[in-house]
């Protein structure tokens, strides 16, 4: 049977996109009550399913980007690598993608096979396979010109079992490097801001990093998650509010450059919000989060690896900064949507 709607926005605004507290109330509001069966764990970025005695993950993920093209990468290459690190921080190795093209009348030709070569890159870089999709085409000016949706199945790697329930106190909270990258230079890329800078999308398969860490630390770690939308505040606001536990980060210690720090305080957002598309979380016992973190700085792209936190008991469900200057703050989740259209 049908949970109850507790969903009463009366109609959908950008921010309901944005990853942050409007997402989640359509999502827990609407879709969960009426969608899913009562679910005995958090909802996460991938489903885990047993079929005959194996066990697979399957996650589903949209891409809506724009620019199509920015520094460091494309939507082609984000849908591909956006998919594959849903299952990764699942504690899966992607084995196929499927994939469906939304085009706009009028999209140049050259343009869309940019995308599906940046796209077939990108798969053989991650060690995926592309194995069917579909094609759309909806009339000028219905689709601002692409947009990619995507469905990955994988394969669960053993030796790890995650939940935000498994959590405890003590527990270190490893982030994998800088924040921020991806959604300042889509801010960039747009033209948005008058700000000349260097910067470069941080879009990649984050799996080798993955599968390092599980190797090094293997049921010490407790629970993952990729920052996109919403940023590195709201995965961990949602950490602390599905395990029932507080978050404290040491805010010096979150690697930022100086680029992001600086647009961010132009505009007046905190790095903490803005999405990232080649990063990870995770939460790894302390007697194994040393050793985790080693095997970070011992994989390519793992070099900025830090440990940012840990998880204590109280204030309970709320993520805790502590500041240079020996105070604290609460973090919360995002409000609103500061960057649209940057995944």
């Amino acid at each position: 049977m049908p949970g109850k709607v507790r969903f009463r926005d009366t109609q959908i605004e950008m921010a309901h996109g944005a990853g942050g507290k409007a997402s989640r109330r359509l999502v827990e509001g609407l879709f969960a009550p009426l969608l899913f069966e009562s679910p005995s764990e958090p909802l996460n970025d991938a489903a885990l399913l047993s079929m005959n005695g194996t066990q697979i993950a399957i996650t589903a993920d949209s891409f809506v980007v724009n620019p199509l093209r920015f520094p460091g990468g494309s939507i082609g290459e984000l849908a591909v690598n956006g998919t594959v690190n849903d299952l990764a921080v699942s504690g899966a190795q992607a084995e196929a993608l499927v994939v469906t093209y939304i085009l706009e009348a009028g999209l140049p030709s050259d343009v869309l096979e940019s995308e599906v070569r940046a796209m077939a890159k990108a798969a053989t870089t991650a060690g995926v396979a592309i194995v069917g999709g579909d094609t759309k085409v909806v009339e000028h000016g219905k689709a601002d010109r692409m947009y990619i949706t995507t469905a990955g199945i994988g394969r669960t790697i053993p030796g790890v079992k995650l939940s935000a329930r498994s959590a405890r106190p003590g527990d270190k909270v490893l982030l994998s490097g800088p924040i921020g990258d991806h959604g300042i230079t889509i801010l960039l890329a747009r033209g948005d801001l008058e700000l000349e800078a260097t910067l470069c999308s941080d879009t990649r398969s984050v799996l080798p990093l993955v599968k390092a860490l599980i190797q090094a630390a293997g049921a010490g770690i407790r629970w993952m998650r990729d920052p996109t939308r919403g940023g590195v505040a709201t995965s961990l606001n949602e950490l602390a509010r599905d395990c029932g536990l507080s978050v404290l980060v040491n805010e010096e210690r979150v690697p930022i450059r100086d680029t992001v720090r600086g647009a961010c305080e132009l505009l007046g957002l905190d790095p903490l919000h803005i999405a990232n598309e080649g990063q990870f979380l995770a939460v790894v016992a302390a007697e194994h989060a040393e050793a985790g973190l080693a095997a970070l700085h011992a994989t390519p792209g793992g070099e900025k690896a830090v440990i940012i936190g840990e998880i204590r008991e109280q204030p309970a469900g709320t993520v805790i900064g502590a500041t240079g200057y020996g105070g604290t703050r609460v973090i919360d989740m995002l409000v609103g949507d500061p960057l649209p259209r940057i995944c």
